[in-house]
């Protein structure tokens, strides 16, 4: 004769209750590698350490075969591969502009850009505007207008001016504001700054 299952306070049988847990017990398991699947297919992709591309760059006219990391930035090939170092890291996310070069004649951050997406465009670095010991027109007319304080943000300030002025040669007050609202002068120098662009544009003109 079938054993009379046993009542516990509340009318729970312990074979229903043995039951419930035994369930609770499989869902929590099978909850927990739903989550850490979830978890695992939630990360990052992240380049690997170690993978080098070969790469060629024209910069300031010479060109450059380099064995390069597929993750580093244009920025740090320029400072550290080539050896330029005119272009500065400052937030080095693309917020305050010391590190501008031009790219095809347009302002680009060199630390948002990969070196590797840079091959075949012309790439001019704050190097290039000068003629040998020379300086090129915008830093003249930065030293006229003393365009700068602590100067670590003047070569970023001179490539976006320099770019302005490549795409419109006779720029207003307010196309010279958007022309340098990318780079950022921590001493506020920029009454200065517009003033040297204006300069600048007359020196380009002179010539």
């Amino acid at each position: 004769m079938p054993e009379k299952p046993t009542t516990g306070p509340g009318g729970i049988t312990r074979r229903n209750f043995l039951t419930t847990m035994g369930a609770g017990a499989i869902g929590a398991t099978v909850s927990e590698d739903v989550l850490a699947a979830g978890k695992e297919a939630a990360q990052p992709q992240v380049m690997p350490a170690g993978r080098t591309a070969e790469i060629a760059l024209r910069v300031n006219g010479q060109t450059h075969g380099l064995s390069v990391e597929t993750r580093w930035t244009l920025l740090h090939v320029l400072r550290e591969v080539i050896g330029l170092t005119a272009a500065k890291p400052g937030c080095e996310r693309g917020e305050c502009g010391a590190c501008t070069v031009l790219i095809d004649g347009i302002p680009r951050y060199a630390c948002l850009t990969l070196a590797v997406e840079a091959q075949g465009r012309e790439i001019t670095t704050l190097e290039g505007l000068m003629d040998g010991e020379a300086l090129g027109t915008v830093q003249v007319a930065f030293a006229e207008a003393d365009a700068f304080q602590c100067g670590y943000c003047t070569p970023g300030q001179i490539m976006a001016v320099e770019g302005l002025l490549r795409s419109s040669p006779n720029p207003s007050t307010e196309e010279i504001r958007r022309g340098v609202s990318g780079n950022l002068c921590r001493c506020g120098a920029y009454q200065h700054i517009f003033k040297a662009a204006r300069r600048a544009a007359e020196l380009k003109g002179g010539k």
